[in-house]
């Protein structure tokens, strides 16, 4: 192995320890037990305490007191109303160890249980992923639009939309061709490259991986490195709402790069 190989493995595994912290964390992705959808109705639902309904874009929680909810550190006891915004986190609610995350999507509005017990959790031993190489670091040249676009895309969510920022095109080379993907913003500048290519489905999750750039230079320049695409939570929970990669976003040869589907 010379120096560069060695150094890219080194950085690349405590990036992976790091990214496997974040996934074991008591609230994190690993932890969703259940995803229940609102209506109107008020209802209560397995293992959660009081009842819970949509109304006017946002959601009623009734408890008592004494059935250990609470909003902020806010015990309930009546009725708390919080309002969610659409593709955003979650509004946590405390239930005991357990986290109630109420979320919005689009005009719907449900539940995600989060439980440091979650079976996936306590299970967890890692994500599998393929070789570090730097073969698969490109430089790619990003052109920006005008100005950004909201699109539409779709979710693993049968009827439900998602609808990030786009913010221009990544070009660059790999197995000899010319890839182009649609790039959505990300945070400080950062590129999302949302894709899926020809190992979906087989090694890697078919809903497509995810890699994070650092923000192009002023020339437009943009390394990627193939070894860092991430699996989206929906590959490790069938309690997540993800997005669909954007219409066009695939990558014509298979990355043998990056997180491989869980166990």
């Amino acid at each position: 192995m010379t120096a560069v190989e060695e150094d890219l493995a080194t950085g690349w595994a405590a990036w992976h320890a790091e990214r496997e912290d974040t996934l074991r964390a008591p609230h994190g992705w690993l932890s969703l037990t259940a995803l229940y959808w609102l209506d109107g109705e008020p209802r209560a639902y397995p293992e959660l305490p009081g009842t819970w309904r949509a109304v006017d874009g946002g959601v009623e929680i009734t408890a008592a007191a004494g059935e250990g909810v609470s909003v902020d550190g806010t015990p309930v006891d009546g009725t708390s109303r919080l309002e969610p915004v659409d593709g955003k986190p979650g509004v946590l609610v405390a239930v005991g160890e357990r986290r109630v995350e109420v979320i919005r999507r689009e005009e719907h509005l449900a539940l995600r249980v989060r439980d440091p017990q979650a079976p996936t959790r306590q299970r967890f031993a890692g994500v599998p992923a393929f070789p570090v190489d730097p073969a698969w670091i490109v430089t790619g040249r990003f052109e920006a639009w005008d100005a950004p676009r909201r699109i539409d895309v779709e979710t693993v969510v049968d009827g439900l939309g998602f609808h990030p920022t786009a913010v221009g095109t990544v070009r660059f080379t790999l197995g000899g061709e010319e890839q182009q993907l649609t790039a959505l913003a990300g945070e400080a500048g950062e590129l999302k490259l949302h894709f899926r290519d020809g190992t979906s489905g087989e090694s890697t999750y078919g809903g497509g991986r995810i890699l994070r750039t650092a923000p192009p230079a002023a020339d437009g320049s943009v390394s990627i490195d193939l070894n860092r695409t991430l699996n989206l939570p929906c590959a490790f929970t069938t309690s997540a709402t993800c997005p669909l990669p954007p219409a066009g976003n695939t990558v014509t040869v298979p990355v043998a790069a990056g997180e491989k589907t869980p166990v």
